[in-house]
């Protein structure tokens, strides 16, 4: 699940996964190289990671658990990558 606010020339995107059987998640993307960054966990054991990103671009992620599982956020449009797995498209 992916909510954002935008203000001027910036958006706040928080990503949030629910996968309660992994112990770590990783969301990576196009904005930064796809350098994993590691979501932070709430006591539900939802997994939550907000970023700055520039408004009117657009941007691949996905987000990769413990277990070296590559999966797409549900609640966006997605595309095929070069490496035959999904990823998600973020459109600010």
């Amino acid at each position: 699940m992916i909510k954002s606010t935008r203000r001027a020339s910036k958006v706040w995107v928080t990503f949030t996964v629910d996968a309660k059987s992994a112990e770590k998640i990783y969301v990576k993307g196009s904005w930064d190289d796809w350098k994993p960054k590691e979501m932070k966990r709430k006591k539900s054991g939802e997994f939550y990671l907000t970023k700055v990103l520039p408004a009117g671009e657009c941007f691949e992620f996905g987000y990769l658990d413990d277990g070296g599982r590559w999966f797409a956020d549900d609640s966006l449009e997605t595309v095929e990558s070069p490496f035959g797995s999904t990823n998600s498209l973020l459109k600010l």
